[in-house]
């Protein structure tokens, strides 16, 4: 669930994460496979073993994809960070070489 939020004419939307919704149903899933598993034994430790490391893969693949995209925001912030620097670097500038002007033509 997704909550909203306005902050001086933006909305902020805050995502929350469904990871312990999945964690949840795979142990739900894994209850009811036990309770209700037609196979012997060792074919359900076996299912077990397969499916808990289907998960663990997910995860790694999950905690990656979020590596990822948190490298790639960092970055969008640092190249939006610079572009303002730059932008005010030359607002000074330009505002320093209009003082220069105006005090020359007053001399």
């Amino acid at each position: 669930m997704a909550r909203r939020y306005a902050h001086e004419g933006e909305v902020i939307v805050e995502q929350e994460s469904g990871l312990p919704y999945f964690f949840l149903g795979l142990g739900l899933g894994v209850a009811v496979g036990v309770l209700f598993a037609p196979q012997s034994g060792a074919e359900t430790r076996r299912l077990l073993k397969d499916k808990a490391e289907e998960g663990a893969d997910l995860v790694r693949r999950r905690a990656s994809e979020f590596q990822e995209t948190a490298a790639e925001a960092l970055e969008r912030g640092k190249q939006s960070l610079q572009r303002r620097k730059e932008t005010l670097s030359a607002a000074v500038e330009a505002g320093r070489q209009a003082y220069r002007e105006a005090a020359t033509e007053n001399d």
